[in-house]
């Protein structure tokens, strides 16, 4: 044994160089390593105890052995890259977004032929919107927690299914107050929807996940599109009941649709179950017709981790990103809502001021007098909703040219021009003009801070991170039909010179953001190191 030991710490002098004669450069023994070797060290005889050491270190053959190659689950996700598989996932998630927007849309249509057929107050049109937001805002947490205890797949599947039913049961209101708890239930389980980006952002590759998320937002636009085209075919026959079941069919189909869909591989190797991640990537893998890396596959420290704790999200790393996060949320939904609340509102504004032509009292004394949505208002609804589809492809621009961060100061800060651009005196075209533009900046903003948070939170709490600042988001969204729709026919300019403030307010919240994301790895544990942006 000695003998062979010599024989590989033969060299020879090569200029200030020297090399192992058997080839292997990798080796690196001293003398001292070649005397313990043999059981001696330079001052004579090592004791039992560093014997046992050597002999627990030494391979038994005596050879130097190649550390084993392994590999991450984004790392197999961005060699596999994107193909088939991410293609009918796009299209099953989106399907998901389109179905939720579609219960969202109905807000702004739900309200104003209610306010005729139930005499209701403004105030409580306001409030079949604000509840619906409340129940958002109170499951948001509990779905995140779900999410990420019991799987993405889980909960997507319950949570639409709880939407699906409550809505078509909303149909059935019979009164007020019923409509108030059945419309708060349906917010319950719609509260659970941006759990769908958790999962679908899992499964992209690191280079194309900003650009796929951002236009899997096309489905949100569709359906928000399609409510108001069924509502201009349903509400003049059929009615509001019936507009709310043929909404909620749309979650059914997911539902079902949702056998196909296979659990996150990051979720499964957080909870330590690494072969059924390895089946997940081998799935992609075989749709994409892509070969899986060699090695093994490993997530380090992930099987240690506990998920699910409000308080992480608070660690000395994530704290000011998760404050600032809340910020940005809260006022991207305040003003979301609020421009599509506002565009039917300030049509019907009577100051006449802002491009309206009034020929009714909003607020009749008579309620023979009492005045729904009209074909024009449809169509006009239509339009700025369109606005939504040219937002998602500058946002995808920017994402990856500007960066996360810069996108949305960018996006909030046109929002706020555009929107207080609103308090002149003009015609109605310019008006829907401003409004076009304002809305399709919020979208933009709005879905910057889709692709961000996600990316900006590992694993162990990547839905409960997401599902925190949705809850923060339900708060601006349940404040906003009351400045929407009941300040705004006091005051046109005070609440158009809300929202122009609060979208001020979150371009210095987005721009003291600080992590950037951009090409960033999603981490697996908030106890990594920090992972270099690739270009």
């Amino acid at each position: 044994m000695a003998a062979a030991m010599f024989t590989r710490l033969t060299k020879f002098n090569k200029g200030d160089e020297y090399e192992d004669l058997d080839g292997d450069d990798n080796v690196e023994m001293d003398i001292t390593d070649m005397y313990r070797s043999v059981g001696k060290t330079p001052g004579g005889v090592i004791n039992s105890a560093e014997r046992g050491a050597v002999q627990r270190q030494k391979p038994a053959d005596n050879s130097s052995v190649p550390p084993e190659e392994t590999f991450t689950v984004q790392e197999c996700i961005d060699q596999i890259g994107f193909g088939k598989f991410q293609v009918k996932l796009s299209i099953l998630t989106g399907f998901a977004w389109m179905a939720d927007a579609m219960e969202m849309m109905i807000l702004a249509i739900l309200s104003p032929a209610l306010h005729c057929e139930w005499r209701l107050e403004g105030w409580q049109e306001a409030l079949i919107t604000t509840v619906v937001f409340c129940g958002m805002m109170c499951s948001s947490s509990v779905w995140g927690s779900i999410c990420d205890k019991y799987g993405r797949k889980t909960e997507l599947i319950l949570c639409s299914l709880i939407t699906c039913y409550f809505g078509i049961l909303s149909a059935f209101a019979p009164n007020f107050i019923w409509m108030l708890i059945l419309r708060g239930l349906v917010g319950f389980g719609i509260g659970g929807a941006p759990q769908s980006v958790t999962l679908y952002a899992e499964f992209l590759p690191s280079k194309s996940r900003a650009t796929c998320v951002t236009l899997i937002e096309i489905f949100w636009a569709v359906g928000a599109c399609f409510e108001v085209l069924l509502a201009l075919f349903v509400m003049p026959t059929l009615g509001w009941s019936y507009l709310l079941g043929i909404s909620a069919l749309p979650l059914l189909i997911f539902s079902c649709f949702c056998v196909w869909l296979p659990e996150s591989a990051r979720y499964d190797m957080t909870r330590g179950c690494y072969d059924k991640a390895l089946h997940t990537l081998e799935r992609i893998a075989k749709d994409n017709g892509k070969p899986m890396p060699l090695g093994k596959l490993v997530e380090p420290h992930a099987h240690s981790i506990k998920r699910g704790r409000v308080k992480d999200l608070f660690i000395p790393e994530l704290k000011v990103t998760t404050v600032l996060l809340w910020i940005i949320w809260l006022v991207c939904a305040f003003s979301y809502y609020g421009i599509v609340l506002l565009t039917t509102a300030m049509f019907e504004n009577p100051d006449g001021c802002h491009g309206t032509d009034v020929k009714f009292n909003p607020n009749p004394s008579c309620f023979l007098e009492c005045k729904s949505l009209t074909t024009k208002d449809y169509i006009d609804l239509t339009w700025t909703t369109f606005a939504e589809f040219p937002g998602l492809f500058i946002t995808a621009y920017l994402l990856n040219k500007i960066g996360r961060k810069y996108t949305m100061v960018a996006e909030f800060l046109i929002f706020t021009l555009f929107v207080l651009l609103v308090n002149i005196c003009m015609t109605r075209a310019v008006l829907t003009f401003f409004l076009f533009v304002a809305r399709a900046f919020i979208s933009g903003a709005f879905q910057g801070a889709y692709v961000y948070t996600p990316e900006v939170y590992p694993t162990s709490m990547r839905a409960l991170g997401l599902g925190t600042c949705s809850g923060m988001a339900r708060i601006g969204a349940i404040v906003t039909p009351f400045v929407a729709q009941v300040l705004l026919k006091e005051s046109a300019y005070a609440a158009v010179s809300t929202y122009g403030v609060m979208c001020l307010i979150a371009s210095i919240a987005a721009f003291l953001l600080p992590i950037e994301t951009k090409g960033r790895e999603m981490k697996d544990s908030g106890v990594e190191g920090p992972s270099k942006a690739k270009n």
